[in-house]
């Protein structure tokens, strides 16, 4: 059975499920020596500020038990660089561009929007708003609903490609925080972004890294991840998901889409493996077909109408009909 990858996403379509995570693979001239970047679903930038950014204090990177911590701190070239040199590359190699951009005040992210906006080939924004809002004594905008949903109206008025705003899972309350980005107008959500996390070097006994705390990524946060994709995919089942977090494995991102994500994207596991991104697409497809579906959509979501049990056939095992229900 021939399986159909394509993947549409708030009416764009892409080639398949599988793009970069932002961060990860800069702006893909590295990761295009490893992977040709044409055959993926699109390269997510690293997040891109108006101004040139020097990031943080090196170390910058730890290795953790099933992950990774980064302190980078969006060091960057800003817009202006970024649009003479890195998108035109992009566009000329004939990959997706999804922009990612960041800023520390709504300004900021109005500014970067209309900078991208008549700029053909853009296929989407990817708004990370987990970054600190220096105009409300530095509360991340991500963890706020109001200054969330600020931060993607301003995007969203001033783009004419759909919008995705990447949240974060240090909330008690994703769900409340995506509501209010889709109210403000967001076409999609990105889910997760990095975990803030810590870790001691017991020979220095200081913190690892020059910024004290870092982002956790990598198969440590799969299952928040993928909670995080479950708990926000049941209230807005239309919406669409990049699930991000922990995929290493075609069937990583088949778990993703059957919690209800459209697309994946892969960061961490590029560090060890810079071919992954074919190996996951190839997965994919093994893992669709095995299952008789010919497109990713078919299975999006499938885990919450699938039943909890399915009782095998005979008598019960267990002695307990009731279990023949839990479906």
């Amino acid at each position: 059975m021939a399986v159909d990858l394509t993947t549409v996403l708030a009416g764009v379509e892409f080639a398949n499920p599988v793009f970069t995570a932002s961060g990860c693979a800069a702006a893909g001239q590295e990761l295009d020596t490893f992977t040709d970047v044409t055959t993926l679903g699109g390269v997510v930038t690293k997040s891109v500020m108006r101004l040139p950014r020097a990031g943080r204090p090196t170390p910058r990177m730890a290795e953790t038990a099933s992950g990774m911590l980064n302190s980078i701190g969006l060091q960057g070239p800003g817009i202006e660089a970024f649009l003479a040199n890195d998108l035109p590359w992009l566009l000329e190699r004939g990959a997706r561009p999804v922009v990612s951009i960041a800023g520390s005040s709504v300004q900021e992210y109005t500014e970067l929007a209309q900078a991208l906006r008549d700029v053909d080939g853009v296929a989407l924004i990817e708004v990370n708003i987990s970054c600190p809002n220096v105009e409300d004594r530095g509360h991340v905008f991500a963890c706020h609903p109001a200054s969330a949903a600020a931060v993607v109206s301003a995007v969203r008025r001033n783009s004419r490609v759909p919008v995705f705003a990447k949240l974060s899972p240090d909330v008690t309350d994703i769900v409340g925080i995506a509501e209010a980005v889709l109210t403000a107008g967001a076409n999609g959500l990105s889910l997760i972004n990095t975990m803030l996390g810590l870790a001691i070097d017991p020979g220095s006994l200081r913190p690892v890294l020059g910024a004290v705390t870092g982002g956790l990524s990598g198969p440590a946060i799969k299952p928040v991840a993928l909670r995080c994709v479950w708990q926000v995919h049941a209230a807005f089942p239309d919406v669409p998901i990049f699930g991000i977090g922990g995929v290493r494995t075609g069937t990583d991102a088949l778990e993703f889409l059957l919690a209800g994500a459209s697309a994946v994207q892969v960061g961490t596991a590029l560090f060890g493996d810079p071919t992954a991104l074919p190996r996951i697409m190839d997965e994919l497809g093994t893992a669709l077909d095995e299952r008789g579906l010919t497109r990713p959509g078919e299975i999006v979501g499938r885990a919450h109408r699938s039943p909890l049990f399915v009782a095998p056939e005979g008598p019960d095992p267990l002695g307990d009909a009731s279990l023949r229900a839990a479906g």
